[in-house]
């Protein structure tokens, strides 16, 4: 019996799997509308282009025990002390769960620039553990590691206490905007 033949032998009754109805959620954006972004913005006056910098490139997976931890020089170890030990009021929350990447970064930019201009300077972010991610890890959370220390308005992060989420949450502390005078 030649090849074709008994390929088609042992193929006999096999039907193809059946698709499933797809419908996208979300419309993929071009580099040509992600680049006509940036040059309006910059034209506008760059400061959305530097937040565009935060990096969406692959980068090195966190494990899901890896707690985050970052200071800034010049923030007093009680302070910080006080930040890992979750004895700040957390005056916003913001959840990426379910989020992209992408969208994960345009909504803590969005996020961060919004609790900074309503003067709050402690916040917690909600990403997850990375279960539902498999084999891939906390994607978020290793994200979060790395676009954190890039925004000048952050001046601390750590993962938060049990009770606020544990390694699957951080705690962020913003910097205090110029006309505050007084620690919340």
């Amino acid at each position: 019996m030649d090849e074709k033949a008994l390929f088609l032998a042992e193929m006999a009754g096999v039907s193809p799997l059946k698709q499933q109805d797809r419908v996208p959620t979300e419309t993929p954006v071009s580099k040509k509308a992600v680049s006509v972004a940036q040059r309006r913005a910059a034209a506008e006056g760059g400061e959305l282009v530097q937040r565009l910098g935060l990096s969406t490139a692959d980068i090195d997976i966190l494990d899901a025990f890896y707690p985050l931890d970052f200071k800034r020089p010049g923030i007093q170890n009680g302070v910080y002390k006080k930040l890992k030990q979750g004895k700040y009021q957390v005056e916003a929350v913001l959840d990426l769960h379910g989020h992209t990447v992408e969208k994960s970064r345009q909504a803590l930019i969005a996020f961060i620039d919004e609790a900074h201009r309503l003067e709050l300077r402690s916040v917690l972010v909600i990403h997850g553990r990375g279960q539902r991610a498999g084999s891939r890890g906390p994607v978020i959370k290793s994200y979060l590691n790395a676009w954190l220390p890039d925004l000048d308005e952050v001046q601390a992060f750590c993962s938060a206490q049990k009770r606020h989420g544990g390694l699957g949450a951080v705690y962020v502390m913003l910097r205090k905007v110029a006309n505050q005078n007084i620690d919340k």
